[in-house]
């Protein structure tokens, strides 16, 4: 009889360990849903009162933030929506891109990363996923080999997230005359207008998760001009990602403003737990050595 009191006496200790065990995450899941709908909010009110009226599109389907509304608005009025081409270099693990959204559309495309994906894309008739360590040397063979590989004449868009060399591959890309409609590049925002700053190229540069990396949005804006593209928005959620469009459709963006200040949004990393740019003696030391 005592055993079996204490065997009850266990359980009721075991079970109140476990209550108070779920109401602590409860607590935090609670918490962090909170700190979520005030970031939404706080997105949607940046939206509304950007000096830019084109940021207002922005909205997250698949991508990492607010990039896939500014997309499909952008395709709506160069009429693009349906059966295009697009390339993606760098995918992650597929989960969280800039083209899944496209994909849902009936777009067929090309993947270009230097990680495993976190799904089989072998069977897929639409998109083929190329595993390869980019670089300025070897992005442009890279790119035909995909475009033979996948039947694709022409790219209708094409998005960049390396989070490193892309202002190299990038220039290589437009050098080598692969001129789509519309390109996506991450930014580093910690540069406003009219900062233009890239990190030194290195063929072995690996991102480590702090602000070294990329390009500023004036050094893009140069460089893109340069080959007849304009820049239509950048995204209010994280200033992480800007669009540019061929200048023949400037007249189907006559509210985007003229000042790229007006177009910049700052990086709202410091807002998020997991997505954080940590500052870096690396970058430091470049911009006062320069």
């Amino acid at each position: 009889m005592k055993i079996k009191n204490l065997f009850k006496k266990i359980a009721r200790s075991f079970e109140k360990r476990r209550k108070r065990k779920n109401s602590i995450l409860s607590i935090n899941d609670n918490i962090e849903t909170l700190n979520d709908l005030l970031i939404q909010e706080s997105t949607k009110e940046l939206q509304r009162n950007h000096p830019n009226p084109f940021n207002i599109y922005g909205k997250k389907c698949f991508s990492q933030s607010d990039e896939d509304g500014i997309t499909l608005e952008i395709l709506k009025r160069i009429k693009k929506i349906n059966n295009g081409s697009f390339l993606e270099i760098g995918v992650g693990d597929g989960t969280e891109n800039n083209t899944l959204v496209l994909l849902s559309l009936g777009w067929n495309g090309i993947w270009v990363g230097g990680s495993n994906l976190s799904f089989d894309t072998s069977k897929s008739k639409r998109l083929r996923f190329f595993k390869n360590w980019v670089t300025a040397e070897n992005i442009v063979e890279i790119i035909y080999h995909g475009l033979n590989a996948s039947k694709i004449k022409g790219l209708d868009l094409i998005s960049v997230d390396l989070d490193g060399n892309d202002y190299f591959i990038v220039k290589k890309i437009l050098e080598a005359k692969l001129l789509p409609s519309v390109f996506i590049l991450e930014y580093n925002a910690k540069f406003p207008p009219p900062i233009k700053f890239s990190i030194n190229y290195n063929p072995h540069h690996k991102w480590t998760v702090d602000d070294y990396f990329g390009a500023s949005l004036s050094l893009w804006n140069q460089l893109m001009n340069q080959y007849g593209y304009i820049l239509i928005c950048c995204n209010s959620h994280t200033g992480a990602n800007c669009f540019f469009v061929k200048k023949k459709f400037s007249k189907l963006f006559k509210e985007i403003p003229n000042d790229i200040e007006k177009i910049y949004s700052e990086p709202r990393y410091f807002l998020y737990k997991n997505f954080v740019h940590k500052r870096s003696i690396k970058l430091i030391q470049q911009i006062i050595n320069d």
